[in-house]
This record gives C-alpha cells, sequence and structure tokens, in this order.
C-alpha cells in the first residue's frame, strides 16, 4: 500500500507504509542517539558513535533513503507551519459594512476540522429619519470539509441582541413576518435564536480569504412598539413573535494568523 503525504504547493510524494514507518523509526533512534550521546559517560560515547557511524553507513548513506527521508522531514515542517499559522482569524462582513453596520469577527481553530466563529454587529445611529438601531452577537460552531479556513463548511449558531428599527421601507412579507409594517411603525426590544449555515472560504493568499455565508433559522422577539418612528408613546409594550427565515448573509473579508 501506498501513502501519499507532504501538502507541499504543487507538490506530493509518495512512500509504501512500511518505508514511512521505517524512516520515522529511523529518524527517532537518531535523535535518541544524538540526545544520549550528550548525555552520557565516555565509555558509552564510544559506543553511542560507534551506533551512529554504522546508521549512516548502512542507511543514510543510501541515496533513495536519504532523499526520502528528506522529503518526510520537509513535509512534517511543512504541515506543523501550516497548522501553527491557520490558528486564528479576524474578519469583518462586507456586505454589513456597506449598510452602515459595522462588525467584526474573531474565528479560532478547535481542531483540524472544527472552528469556532464569533461575530458582533453595532449599529448605533440615525439616517436621514430611518432607524436600524442595533447590536448582535452570533457565535457559531463550524465544520470544514476539507480543512479549517479553506473551502466548504457548515455551521451551528447562536444570535441574540437588541433592536431599535422605524421608518424603513422594506416591501415583502416572510413566513408570517411582515416586514411593510417597519415603514409605519417603530419596534424596540430584544431577540434571541438560533440558526444553521453554509458558505465557502477562498484562499487569496498566505494571510488573506474570502468568505461567503448563508444561515437560516429561528429568532424568538419580545418588543414594544410605537406608532411612528420618532413616537415616544407606546401603542403596545412587551409583543412576543416568532420569526423564522435568514438569519445569517455574508461577505467576509478575512485574515488569517
Amino acid at each position: 500500500m501506498k501513502i501519499c503525504t507532504g501538502y507541499i504547493p504543487n507538490f506530493k510524494f509518495c512512500v509504501t507504509d512500511v518505508e514511512l514507518i521505517y524512516c520515522l523509526r529511523l529518524l527517532f533512534f537518531y535523535i535518541l542517539c544524538t540526545f544520549a550521546r550528550s548525555n552520557t559517560s565516555l565509555m558509552k560515547r564510544v559506543k553511542i558513535n560507534g551506533l551512529l557511524k554504522s546508521v549512516h553507513r548502512n542507511y543514510i548513506n543510501d541515496e533513495n533513503m536519504k532523499r526520502k527521508l528528506f522529503l518526510l522531514a520537509f513535509a512534517v515542517i511543512g504541515i506543523s507551519q501550516s497548522v501553527r499559522g491557520q490558528d486564528v482569524a479576524v474578519k469583518t462582513n462586507v456586505l454589513a459594512d456597506v449598510f452602515l453596520s459595522p462588525s467584526l469577527g474573531l474565528e479560532v481553530g478547535l481542531a483540524p476540522k472544527w472552528t469556532l466563529d464569533v461575530k458582533g454587529q453595532l449599529n448605533g445611529w440615525t439616517v436621514k429619519g430611518h432607524y436600524w438601531k442595533h447590536w448582535l452577537v452570533q457565535p457559531e460552531a463550524r465544520y470544514w470539509f476539507c480543512r479549517r479556513f479553506s473551502g466548504h463548511f457548515v455551521g451551528a449558531h447562536l444570535h441574540g441582541g437588541q433592536f431599535n428599527i422605524g421608518n424603513i421601507d422594506l416591501p415583502f412579507s416572510f413566513i408570517g413576518t411582515n416586514f411593510r409594517n417597519l415603514r409605519d411603525h417603530r419596534y424596540q426590544g430584544w431577540m434571541g435564536g438560533a440558526g444553521l449555515a453554509y458558505g465557502y472560504s477562498w484562499i487569496i493568499s498566505r494571510h488573506w480569504n474570502f468568505e461567503a455565508e448563508v444561515g437560516f433559522g429561528w429568532v424568538y422577539t419580545r418588543f414594544d412598539r410605537y406608532p411612528c418612528a420618532s413616537c415616544g408613546r407606546k401603542s403596545a409594550e412587551g409583543v412576543p413573535h416568532h420569526y423564522v427565515g435568514p438569519t445569517k448573509a455574508a461577505l467576509n473579508l478575512i485574515y488569517t494568523f
């Protein structure tokens, strides 16, 4: 059986399983002897030097074995550097930024195919009498189908926050939620819920990625309703509402460490 290893860009090499185990044992033996040589008496050191010379003469001098040992060591170093180099990422949702709701996210590697993404979003101002004020926190556990921070992934997220929204013209309804009411009323309250998401991340360069993600889920809200965007008198208080629909839409620009 052949084992293909060494995820080096545009290069892959193969060794048999016996050769791979043999190379690892030989490398371990060489390191162990080198360490022991610097921590033993003179008499034992002479014996260890003899063993090292025998190993070098019989195995390391073999050109084929030497080449495979070199490639194996290079691959291990490359893999370890790649894993260490992609443990953390910071990101911003360009789509939210364009709509004046700045976002900032942090994603941390938990396992080779698992990450934890935490995003925060804030809008604290009124633009020409339109209220879209809110803050939102959305943690998400992600499973990557290839390796983390690259390719396809699915996620499960929670979300929570507060909002103060009104004088917004959205001429549509969605599964029991009438967004047309935002034009003539203002709604102020809190929200919480959960959802599922799918996304894909493109590697642009060593440190930069671009990611697209969509999510669908459920949100429970409880709000006070006001008859107009600038009104201070409530027309309803503590109204509960269940929303089912899109819970995430993101075009993320990402910097990985």
